[in-house]
């Protein structure tokens, strides 16, 4: 069976990158462009008027930061997933993105399958952080080192880990053989121990303090 199609919004300042997003995934079975925006302002308002699956949003952009539209998505209750393009080495905005609610991090020079990919996981919910934009994003960050007491548990390292992967709350029940509920315990649970609101959050700051490698 064909996999759903899914929907896009584009939001970057840069014509020749939105083209070329536009033109890869237009080329590819299953995805849709709906529309692009030159900036974050833009961006929120074509979001809410398109509805779609996974917005990719540039950070640094003259017309509305992709910081702000991503919390002001998360604020006005938009149901899109979305996915910062980064390239890394120069945006200091990640973690706050991260905070506002962001899916995970593409890099603007991934290959193709790798972007392809990226936007379907999201679009089924599940994190996109790759190690390497991960490793670079902590660095950034100096949280105080869990104290024993809130160590993790085994079974939290194991669905740590999963999360790490891009495993979704139904794989990660499946692989460990517990209840969907039950993994959102544990999530739950990983949350407070790492001080962070979720997914993207708990794997960065997992990569953070030596728990992933």
């Amino acid at each position: 069976m064909a996999e759903p199609t899914v929907t896009l919004l584009i939001v970057d300042d840069h014509p020749v990158v939105r083209d070329g997003l536009r033109g890869m995934f237009a080329s590819a079975p299953g995805f849709e462009v709906l529309g692009e925006a030159a900036g974050g302002t833009e961006g929120v308002e074509l979001a809410l008027r398109l509805d779609p699956d996974v917005v990719l949003m540039d950070l640094r952009m003259p017309a509305g930061s992709g910081v702000e539209a991503i919390a002001e998505l998360a604020r006005r209750g938009s149901r899109a997933r979305v996915l910062v393009l980064t390239t890394y080495d120069t945006d200091s905005d990640t973690i706050p993105a991260i905070e506002a609610g962001a899916t995970g991090y593409l890099l603007k020079d991934a290959p193709r399958e790798e972007l392809l990919a990226g936007v379907r996981a999201a679009a089924e919910g599940r994190t996109v952080l790759s190690p390497a934009v991960a490793s670079r994003l902590v660095s950034a960050v100096r949280r105080p080192a869990a104290p024993a007491d809130r160590a993790l548990s085994a079974r939290e390292r194991e669905v740590l880990e999963l999360v790490a992967r891009g495993t979704s709350n139904r794989g990660i029940a499946r692989e460990l053989f517990i209840s969907e509920a039950t993994v959102k315990t544990h999530l739950t649970h990983l949350y407070a121990k790492l001080a962070v609101r979720d997914r993207a959050a708990a794997v960065a700051a997992a990569y953070e303090r030596g728990i992933l490698g």
